[in-house]
């Protein structure tokens, strides 16, 4: 598969939504129709930058629990609504998003760029060099700016990827 990440800033109603969602298919119908609407105003796409992504605001690990609040929320943090292993689903709510929004403004090329250089090559996937640095630069902002976005707008947000 992909391994291709999104984040989706959901509306209250959504929000209410999801959080009723108690099974693994419901769930993926409900994504799959927030999918459908594809409300660029209201997405960040990571495309596979999302693994370097959380690697960074994290500990440099791939793991859920990784890292420090609030700056693990933004990727893997929060809470995770898929319990199968074909995707990815997590759920930041609005608390949380206001927090990591917080967080992220602090974030500059520079400690992006130490954070990134400090993963270890033996556990990330792609070589670390200055190209996929960039790439993850660039995708990062795209979600930096949805966070703060959400945040000012009241919106919680769901990140997902296929496996």
């Amino acid at each position: 598969m992909a391994c291709r990440g999104v984040h989706f800033a959901l509306t209250a109603a959504q929000t209410e939504a999801i959080l009723a969602i108690d099974n693994d298919e419901d769930l993926m119908e409900f994504i799959e129709e927030i999918e459908e609407e594809w409300d660029k105003e209201w997405i960040a796409e990571s495309d596979k930058a999302w693994d370097a992504i959380h690697r960074c605001l994290s500990d440099g690990t791939l793991e859920y629990e990784g890292g420090k609040y609030p700056l693990n929320q933004v990727v893997l943090g929060g809470r995770r609504m898929y319990s199968g292993e074909d995707y990815i689903v997590t759920f930041v709510g609005l608390g949380d998003v206001r927090a990591a929004a917080d967080a992220l403004v602090e974030i500059d090329r520079v400690w992006m760029h130490n954070s990134y250089f400090a993963l270890d090559p033996a556990d990330y996937d792609e070589e670390l060099c200055d190209e996929d640095f960039e790439y993850t630069w660039e995708w990062f902002e795209n979600v930096r700016q949805l966070f703060n976005k959400a945040a000012a707008d009241g919106r919680s947000i769901i990140f997902t990827a296929d496996q």
